[in-house]
């Protein structure tokens, strides 16, 4: 939400509802990971339509296979019934250039105020996220510019702030849908008691390491097999060393200690390939931390086996201790979207305790 505000530089009128007990709304359908874009039917082909399946619908790039990013419908509504039916779905996106007469265009002129308009217009704005608009739990976007090519232009230039305000919105939500079903409060208590951190423990992950800097937790199924491996340590005053080969160089050693196969000198290690990327990222945080996050895939050595990973890296200034949590799995044949979104809200949870070992004096930093 935020980026997007900055991007367009303006905060419209938008009905602000809250999931209070004063809000009897119903709530919104659909996935969370589904967007129902509406654009005149005639529009389908145009530039804009395009734009919106590059950046929303772009296939993901660190998957073992094709994924899109989002799973896209296309939608027209002729009706007062039709529109009303829309505007109970989760994630909506209307796109239209400001200036055509369709029932597209008219509605979101009908949205945005006569100042936004003419910001519009005027080449200043062309986003405008809305939340909880007409349903609760509801993400909707406004696209509009003065033309087709002019707005398409506009969104494959803010690919990452368009899709990355979703994305934390889908983070917040699949923090419920991953707990929902029970939590194992002991398992992070006697993380941030013994070990001065902790992350939201799924239900049935079983502690199977414990060490003094490192403990693996495992989710096994047999369709679906999952895990965290964690490692962590302290004196590490500064976080400028780390990039994204201290990172991944730090991850394989690691894997290669903790994550070993059944065979043989079998272990996990990182998958380099033309078809496939590793990418590292530094995140936002909302506190004192710096985080960084990196995914990709894995590759078991002497062996024929692989899957995605998500790995985080979080530096604490005020304790100078540094936290490696890296999720993995191990799932042929199954949809790995979906626990890679749980993997990268699930690494989102962690905290470290700020009274923690603070009077330890600085040392230099090595690989494990």
């Amino acid at each position: 939400m935020k980026n997007i505000l900055q991007l367009t530089g303006i905060l419209i009128l938008t009905v602000l509802w809250t999931a209070c007990e004063s809000d009897y709304r119903p709530m919104s359908v659909g996935q969370v990971d589904e967007v129902f874009v509406v654009m005149d039917s005639t529009e389908w082909d145009s530039d804009t339509a395009l734009a919106i399946e590059e950046t929303f619908g772009k296939g993901i790039e660190t998957l073992p296979s094709y994924e899109p990013t989002y799973r896209l419908t296309f939608k027209d509504f002729a009706s007062n019934e039709d529109l009303d039916e829309l505007r109970q779905y989760k994630n909506l996106i209307f796109a239209s250039p400001i200036g055509d007469d369709d029932n597209v265009a008219n509605l979101i002129k009908a949205i945005l105020s006569d100042d936004v308009e003419e910001r519009v217009r005027a080449g200043e704005s062309f986003a405008f996220p809305l939340e909880d608009r007409w349903v609760r739990d509801q993400w909707v976007l406004i696209l509009t510019s003065n033309s087709d090519d002019e707005l398409a232009e506009k969104i494959r230039n803010s690919e990452e702030s368009l899709v990355g305000n979703l994305m934390q919105e889908e983070f917040e939500r699949r923090e419920y849908e991953i707990y929902r079903r029970g939590e194992q409060t002991e398992i992070s208590d006697s993380l941030w008691q013994n070990y001065g951190w902790q992350v939201r423990m799924q239900h049935d992950y079983i502690w199977t390491v414990k060490e003094e800097d490192a403990a693996v937790f495992r989710r096994y199924l047999p369709e679906n097999d999952r895990w965290i491996m964690t490692w962590w340590k302290e004196d590490v005053p500064s976080a400028d060393f780390i990039d994204d080969e201290w990172i991944n160089a730090t991850r394989d050693s690691l894997l290669e200690k903790y994550m070993r196969g059944e065979r043989e000198d079998s272990y996990l290690t990182t998958e380099y390939s033309s078809q496939r990327n590793v990418i590292t990222k530094e995140m936002e945080t909302d506190n004192r931390l710096t985080g960084f996050e990196t995914l990709g895939t894995w590759k078991m050595t002497n062996d024929f086996m692989g899957g995605p990973f998500v790995n985080f890296v979080y530096h604490d200034p005020a304790t100078d201790r540094l936290f490696m949590i890296e999720y993995g799995q191990f799932a042929p044949g199954v949809s790995k979207r979906r626990f890679v979104r749980q993997f990268r809200t699930m690494g989102r949870t962690f905290e470290s305790d700020s009274t923690w070992n603070t009077e330890a004096d600085p040392v230099a930093v090595s690989q494990p």
